[in-house]
C-alpha cells in the first residue's frame, strides 16, 4: 500500500495532519518516506547541494574547521561532526583539505549524524578510504561533551518542517492536510486549538506564518552541546535571516518543483531555514551565535576565488567549468544570497573564520 493511500486512510480516521507532521511522514516514514527509502541526490537525482556543485565547497569547509581548531588552541582531542552528510561528498572533500593542517587529523574523531539507512550506506562507501574512519549516531544528543566539537550542518534545517498558520479576515487558522471524498489529499484551514503566539510583525490576510518546533529544538540541542563541550557549529542553508511571513513549502523531483501532495514519499520536501528561531534557541542555552552571512560572501572570505584560480591554473581545460561552479556557489542570483551561513560557538572569545567584521 502506497504512503499516499495510508496517509489518506489515516486522515479520514483521525483528522487532518499539520503541515509539519505531513512533511515528517513524507520524508521519514519507514516504509515509504523519501529519506528512509529513496533519497536521490546529484545531477541525476532530485536535487543538488553545494558540495555536489564543486569540490571547492567541501574543501573550504574543511579549512574552516582547521581554522576553528587552531583558534581553540589546537587541542589534542577534537570531535568533527557532520549532521546530515548526504552522500558523503562534503566530508570527503573536507578531509582531503584537512591534510594540510598539521595535527588536526591526528587529534580528530569523525562522527556522522544520519538517520537514513540508504544514506549511511552511501556515506560508508564514499568515506571507506578516508583519513578518519566515521562513527555514526542518529541524534545530536548522542554526541559526547568530553572534547571540543566542530560541527557542520549543510542543508539540514530545511529538512526540519514547520507548521503553517494563515492570517484570515476573521482571525488566525492553521493550514492542514486533509482528504477529499474521493481520497485525494488537499490543503485546508482549521481553527486553532491550544496556544498560539502571534508574530511581532504585521501580516496581511492571506499571508502564511511558518513556525518550526523542530528547528527550535535543533537550535536548543545544538546550543547545549556547544556550550557544554566548547567549539563551533556551522549552519549553511537557504532561508530567512529575519522574521517574516511566507509559504516556503516545496517539493522537488528531478530538479523540478512538483505538487507536495501529489506523490508523498516520491519527492524531497523542504521549507526554509528559520535562522532567527534556531539562533535564539541556541543563545538561551548559554552559547554564542554569529549573525547570518550570505553564502557567497562567506565563501569569498574563506578564499573560494583564490581556490578557483588555482584549480583553473592546474587544469586549464576545466577553467570554464570551474568558473560556472564558482558563479553557482556565490552569485546573488544563484546560491550566493538565498543560502546563508551562521554559527553557534563557545567560548565567547572565539573568533570564527568567515564571520569576522
Amino acid at each position: 500500500m502506497s504512503l499516499k493511500t495510508r496517509l489518506a486512510r489515516e486522515i479520514a480516521l483521525t483528522g487532518p495532519l499539520t503541515v509539519a507532521d505531513y512533511v515528517t511522514r513524507c520524508l521519514h516514514d519507514p516504509r515509504g518516506g523519501y529519506y528512509a527509502t529513496r533519497p536521490a541526490l546529484g545531477e541525476g537525482g532530485d536535487f543538488i547541494t553545494a558540495p555536489l556543485v564543486s569540490q571547492m565547497f567541501g574543501e573550504l569547509i574543511g579549512l574552516w574547521a582547521a581554522g576553528v581548531w587552531m583558534r581553540l588552541g589546537s587541542p589534542d582531542r577534537v570531535r568533527l561532526v557532520e549532521v546530515g552528510p548526504g552522500d558523503g561528498t562534503l566530508m570527503a572533500d573536507a578531509l582531503r583539505a584537512l591534510r594540510v593542517a598539521p595535527g588536526f587529523l591526528q587529534a580528530a574523531e569523525l562522527v556522522l549524524i544520519e538517520p537514513s539507512a540508504p544514506l549511511r550506506a552511501e556515506q560508508a562507501r564514499r568515506l571507506a578510504d578516508s583519513d578518519l574512519p566515521p562513527r555514526w549516531v542518529s541524534r545530536l544528543e548522542a554526541i559526547e561533551r568530553d572534547a571540543p566539537v566542530i560541527l557542520i550542518a549543510n542543508e539540514v534545517l530545511d529538512c526540519l518542517p514547520a507548521r503553517q498558520f494563515v492570517r484570515t479576515e476573521g482571525g488566525w487558522a492553521e493550514r492542514k492536510v486533509g482528504v477529499t471524498d474521493d481520497g485525494a489529499l488537499t490543503f485546508g484551514l482549521m481553527p486553532i486549538t491550544g496556544g498560539f503566539v502571534r508574530p511581532a510583525f504585521e501580516m496581511r490576510p492571506g499571508e502564511v506564518l511558518e513556525i518550526s518546533e523542530q528547528q527550535a529544538a535543533f537550535g536548543r540541542d545544538l546550543g547545549e552541546l556547544i556550550a557544554a563541550a566548547g567549539g563551533a557549529a556551522l549552519l549553511i542553508d537557504y532561508g530567512r535571516a529575519r522574521p517574516q511571513p511566507g509559504d516556503t513549502l516545496q517539493a522537488l523531483r528531478r530538479h523540478r518543483k512538483v505538487d507536495p501532495l501529489e506523490d508523498p514519499g516520491e519527492a524531497d520536501l523542504t521549507q526554509w531555514a528559520d535562522f532567527p528561531t534556531v539562533l535564539e534557541a541556541a543563545v538561551r542555552t548559554g552559547a554564542d551565535v554569529t549573525g547570518c552571512v550570505g553564502q557567497g560572501d562567506f565563501l569569498r572570505r574563506l578564499g573560494v576565488e583564490q581556490r578557483a584560480e588555482r584549480l583553473s591554473a592546474a587544469r586549464p581545460e576545466a577553467a570554464p567549468v570551474i568558473a560556472r561552479q564558482l558563479e553557482r556557489l556565490t552569485a546573488d542570483d544563484q546560491m550566493g544570497s538565498l543560502f546563508k551561513a551562521a554559527a553557534v560557538f563557545s567560548p565567547r572569545s572565539l573568533a570564527l573564520p568567515g564571520f569576522e567584521t
